[in-house]
């Protein structure tokens, strides 16, 4: 889809498997369940979709998946199987190579989005798109060089120092717009400075929701992950951002959503729900 001056395209880097009752928290079983089934171990499919934004000159990646460095036991644990997907594989369907990435935006810095930022070569972590600046939220990079004992798991080292030691990471502080027509806004809920770009068209904007919105399912306010770091914050962040949706005719991407890459929403009532649903 045309977003102004940019081509927006779905990236799939991977499918994995997450505890349904920790993705919706303490929404019931009986309601979530509705909307993504669970299987025999209370694990639901998710997706690692990236958004590839090209245009202007520029091929820039929005955060690249859990990458292939996992350990065999992590693997196992998140049904992941790193052989059927990977970051070369799925540019190609687009003419493209990790060569050909000139940036790399990384919503936040949790293992199964900034895993695929770097890959082994020679027995050490380096940059996986050897000619791509990396951007981060320096809320969120310190949070990782200094991670709370809840949020200390998510984050891997070598999925970021090494861009850091390579001189590529591109450390940002707030809200601005990072290139022409592309904005970049920030939420605190679910980890401090998790980033989120708004790619701007006249029409409609398409808005990268990470894990303010993981998938579709979670568009109601108080439907929330137990991963989120605050709650209450995520809360309110949901009612400003799907407020804003609404109002300024925003097409909303989801990272998880093993089926819906995008969709608009619409007000019935008071409740804001989804809509229309967009394949990238």
């Amino acid at each position: 889809m045309i977003f102004g001056n940019y081509d927006c395209v779905s990236v799939e880097l991977g499918d994995f498997l997450l505890d349904g009752g920790a993705m919706f928290g303490v929404v019931p079983k009986m309601l979530w369940e509705k909307k993504i089934p669970a299987d025999d171990n209370n694990l639901i499919q998710m997706k690692a979709r990236s958004l590839l934004i090209h245009g202007n000159e520029r091929n820039i990646l929005v955060d690249a998946g859990p990458g292939k460095k996992l350990s065999e036991k992590m693997k196992k644990i998140y049904g992941i199987d790193d052989r059927s997907v990977n970051a070369d594989a799925s540019l190609s369907k687009h003419g493209l190579t990790c060569d050909d990435i000139t940036d790399v935006i990384i919503t936040h810095l949790h293992f199964d989005h900034a895993g695929g930022s770097t890959i082994i070569r020679e027995k050490k972590p380096v940059p996986a798109f050897p000619n791509a600046k990396y951007y981060i939220q320096k809320a969120q990079f310190e949070a990782a060089i200094n991670p709370g004992p809840g949020e200390a798991s998510s984050f891997t080292r070598d999925d970021f120092v090494p861009l850091e030691e390579s001189g590529v990471l591109k450390v940002l502080d707030g809200s601005c717009e990072l290139f022409n027509g592309i904005e970049i806004l920030i939420t605190d809920g679910h980890t401090k400075g998790q980033q989120h770009p708004l790619v701007k068209g006249k029409e409609a904007s398409l808005f990268f929701c990470a894990d303010l919105i993981p998938t579709s399912a979670h568009i109601p306010v108080s439907w929330r992950m137990a991963y989120d770091n605050y709650p209450l914050t995520i809360i309110k962040e949901k009612e400003e951002y799907l407020s804003r949706a609404l109002k300024e005719n925003w097409i909303l991407f989801f990272e998880h959503d093993p089926a819906c890459a995008a969709a608009s929403v619409r007000k019935t009532g008071t409740a804001i729900r989804l809509d229309k649903t967009f394949s990238l």
